[in-house]
C-alpha cells in the first residue's frame, strides 16, 4: 500500500499536469487575438483574409462574403475574348465585395467593387485601412452603396495613401455636403473620376468647379470627369466652365442628362474660344509676373556668385600646374597634365556642390518643359495667367481658350438653337489640330436640321481622328444604364 499511494499521487499529478498543458496552449491565441487590435493589424494585401480578419476585431456580425476573380484582361484571355457576366438575382444583389485579381495572385489586388448593398461606418473604416496599406488597387467602384459624406472624407485620407488608385466610381450615393469633390483634392493622384447618378445640384457644380482650377491653382491629374445623370443646371454649368478656364489637364468630361439651357451652354461654349481676364485675374497675373521677376533674378545672382567662387577656386590650381601666361603651348601643356591627373586618380578641381546641384536643376527644367521628373507635374504651365499669347484689346486682356478638353458631351440636356452659334465661334477660333474633338449635342431642344448644328457636325467631322461622324456612335453614358436612374 505504500508503493500504490505514490503512484496514485503521481498519477493524479500527471492528470493534472495533462488537464494544465491544453488550457495553458489554448490560453496562448485567445491571449493574443484579445491583445490584438483593429490599429495593430498589418495588412497582408490578401482581401480574403483581410477583409474577415479586421471585420472580426470589430465585433461585426454577418461580415459579408468575398468574392474573387480575374480581372476583365486575364479573363478575356483565359475564355478566349468571351466573357460571361450572367448571374442569378439573388447572387448579384447578396452583400459581398468583389475583388479582382491581377494574374490569379491573391495579393495583387486590381479592384474592389461594391454593388447595391448599403455600407456601414465599420465596414468603410475596414476598406479604409486596406485601400491605403494595398501597393496594387487601381481602381474602386460604389454603385448605390449609400455612402455619406464622412465615409466619403474617409475613403479619400485612404486613397491620398495609396498611390496605385487611378480610378474611383461613386454612383447612385447622393450626399448632403457634396464632398464628391474632395475626391481628386491636391493629395490625390486620380486620373478617372465618375460620379453619375448622384443628385449634385448646382452647390456640388461650384465645389467640382473650384475643384479643376482657380485663378491661383489647379489640378494636374483628373484626365476623365463623368458628370451625366445629375441634377446640374445652368448656374452649375457656369461654375464648371469657370473651372475649365485655368485647367489642362482634363481630357474628357461629360454633363449629358442634367437641367443645362442656353444660358449654361454658352459659358461653356466661351471656354473653349477666347478668356476675357476680369479685374481679380489681371491683379493676379501681375503678381505672378513679379514674383517670376523676383525669382529670375535671384537665380542670375545665384549663377554670378557660383561663377565667381568657381574662378576663385581655380586660381590656385592653375598657379600650381603651371606659370600664368600667354604661351598657347604652356595651356596645352596644363590640360594634358589635367587629363592625366584625372586618369591616375588625382583629385581635380571641381565646381562647387551647391553650384553643380542648382545647374543640373536648371537644365532638367530646360530638358522638361512641361512635366517636373519626380512629381510627374508641369512646370512651365504653372498658371496659364501666365501664357505668353496674352493680347491687349480695348483695354482688356485676352488670353488663348481652353484646348485641352477633347470631348464634351451635353447630350439630353435642355439647349436650344439660340446657344449654338457660340459653340460653332469657339470651335472656329481653335486652330492649329488642338481643341475639341468630339463634342455631343443629340437630345436637346432644338431639329437636327438646324443650320447651326449642320455646320458643328461639319466642323467635327473634319477633326474626327478616326473620320467618323461622332454622333453616330453609342455614348458610352448610356452603356449600364440599368445600374443607374434617369
Amino acid at each position: 500500500m505504500a508503493r500504490k499511494k505514490p503512484a496514485k499521487e503521481k498519477s493524479e499529478k500527471g492528470s493534472e499536469a495533462e488537464e494544465s498543458a491544453p488550457i495553458q496552449t489554448g490560453a496562448t491565441p485567445v491571449e493574443t487575438s484579445a491583445t490584438r487590435t483593429f490599429d495593430d493589424y498589418e495588412c497582408s494585401g490578401n482581401v480574403m483574409t483581410d477583409f474577415p480578419g479586421l471585420c472580426a476585431l470589430l465585433d461585426m456580425k454577418n461580415i459579408p462574403a468575398v468574392k474573387t476573380k480575374l480581372s476583365s484582361s486575364n479573363q478575356e484571355s483565359a475564355t478566349g475574348g468571351r466573357q460571361f457576366h450572367k448571374k442569378p438575382a439573388h447572387d448579384v444583389f447578396k452583400p459581398h465585395l468583389q475583388v479582382e485579381l491581377e494574374n490569379g495572385d491573391p495579393y495583387c489586388t486590381s479592384s474592389i467593387k461594391i454593388f447595391g448593398w448599403t455600407v456601414d461606418e465599420p465596414i468603410v473604416r475596414v476598406l479604409s485601412k486596406m485601400i491605403s496599406c494595398s501597393s496594387t488597387l487601381h481602381t474602386i467602384y460604389f454603385w448605390q452603396a449609400g455612402l455619406t459624406d464622412s465615409m466619403v472624407n474617409a475613403l479619400v485620407n485612404a486613397a491620398c495613401a495609396c498611390v496605385t488608385l487611378r480610378v474611383i466610381t461613386l454612383e447612385g450615393n447622393p450626399l448632403v455636403d457634396n464632398n464628391h469633390h474632395l475626391l481628386f483634392c491636391e493629395g490625390s493622384a486620380l486620373t478617372h473620376l465618375n460620379l453619375r447618378n448622384n443628385r449634385i445640384e448646382d452647390e456640388g457644380a461650384r465645389l467640382l468647379g473650384a475643384a479643376l482650377s482657380t485663378s491661383t491653382c489647379a489640378n494636374w491629374n483628373l484626365t476623365s470627369l463623368n458628370l451625366s445623370f445629375n441634377h446640374i443646371g445652368d448656374v452649375g454649368a457656369g461654375h464648371i466652365a469657370k473651372g475649365l478656364r485655368f485647367n489642362r489637364t482634363l481630357l474628357f468630361l461629360s454633363l449629358s442628362n442634367n437641367h443645362i439651357g442656353d444660358s449654361g451652354a454658352t459659358k461653356l461654349a466661351t471656354v473653349f474660344g477666347e478668356v476675357v481676364l476680369p479685374h481679380e485675374e489681371i491683379v493676379q497675373r501681375r503678381k505672378l509676373l513679379l514674383e517670376k521677376r523676383h525669382s529670375s533674378s535671384a537665380a542670375a545672382d545665384a549663377d554670378q556668385s557660383c561663377a565667381a567662387k568657381l574662378s576663385s577656386d581655380q586660381l590656385p590650381s592653375l598657379a600650381g600646374g603651371a606659370s600664368l601666361g600667354s604661351n598657347k603651348g604652356e595651356s596645352k601643356n596644363l590640360s594634358k597634365k589635367r587629363d592625366s591627373s584625372k586618369a591616375e586618380g588625382k583629385r581635380a578641381p571641381t565646381k562647387d556642390p551647391k553650384c553643380l546641384k542648382k545647374s543640373e536643376g536648371q537644365d532638367a527644367e530646360e530638358k522638361n518643359c512641361v512635366y517636373d521628373q519626380e512629381h510627374k507635374k508641369p512646370v512651365e504651365m504653372v498658371s496659364p495667367l501666365l501664357n505668353e499669347s496674352v493680347q491687349q484689346r480695348n483695354g482688356e486682356l485676352v488670353l488663348p481658350g481652353n484646348t485641352t478638353l477633347a470631348s464634351l458631351s451635353l447630350a439630353g440636356n435642355r439647349i436650344t438653337e439660340l446657344s449654338l452659334p457660340q459653340f460653332l465661334t469657339s470651335l472656329q477660333m481653335q486652330d492649329g489640330g488642338k481643341g475639341l474633338l468630339r463634342l455631343c449635342l443629340q437630345r436637346n431642344h432644338f431639329a437636327a436640321e438646324c443650320e447651326p448644328y449642320l455646320k458643328i457636325k461639319e466642323v467635327m467631322a473634319l477633326r474626327d481622328p478616326l473620320n467618323k461622324k461622332s454622333e453616330e456612335q453609342p455614348e458610352e453614358e448610356g452603356e449600364g444604364s440599368q445600374c443607374s436612374d434617369g
